[in-house]
């Protein structure tokens, strides 16, 4: 397996718009007992400090607190009441923006994944947010995870053939948001359009 090296933390530095396109095709890795197991990321959605579906959007609570802290920490949050979704933190500190993980190209730890998450289907396995956490066992114990060093359990790699990928699994669309209410018309929604492992295909925008 290839020798993963993390995107540091001026990656995330910039605007969660910016960070959710720039993040396609980069790898998200799960460092577990019984070894790697991730692939790339094929599809996000930017959250930002001024949008009312930001969690940040009402100020600072336990919940959303890693989302006021440093860039490039790991967001995880639970959603109705079993489902989890995990998002990498944008701008400065005190600034709440970041970018849901929507879905990602199961690459390999496969047979990890499938673990976790029997599919009968492999492009069912990690399409979807609730999904990759499951086949990647994420949950709230990651929320606050350094994405930026290589020794954490959960991290985001660098992907030397980007552009190739990219190109392979392209071009990138950009749609509206899915599965909110709030300011579903933004168009924040990123995806590589021949990606099979995309959660819905949209209209571009």
């Amino acid at each position: 397996m290839q020798d993963f090296e993390p995107l540091p933390k001026s990656f995330y530095e910039p605007s969660a718009k910016t960070v959710a396109r720039d993040l396609l095709g980069h790898f998200l890795i799960r460092d577990t007992a019984a070894g790697l197991c991730g692939g790339p990321i094929v599809e996000t959605e930017a959250y930002l400090s001024d949008d009312p579906a930001c969690h940040g959007a009402p100020g600072p609570t336990p919940r959303n607190r890693v989302m006021f802290g440093a860039p490039g920490h790991g967001y995880v949050y639970l959603i109705y009441g079993y489902h989890f979704c995990v998002n990498a933190v944008c701008r400065p500190i005190r600034v709440a923006e970041a970018v849901l993980i929507r879905a990602i190209e199961p690459a390999f730890g496969k047979k990890i994944m499938l673990k976790h998450r029997p599919a009968t289907d492999l492009k069912l396995l990690t399409n979807g947010p609730a999904k990759l956490c499951e086949a990647l066992k994420i949950d709230r114990s990651l929320d606050g995870i350094d994405l930026c060093r290589k020794d954490s359990p959960l991290f985001i790699a660098r992907n030397s053939a980007l552009k190739t990928f990219v190109k392979e699994k392209g071009p990138i669309i950009t749609t509206t948001r899915i599965g909110i209410t709030r300011a579903a018309e933004l168009p924040l929604r990123f995806y590589l359009s021949g990606s099979p492992w995309v959660s819905r295909p949209g209209t571009a925008v």
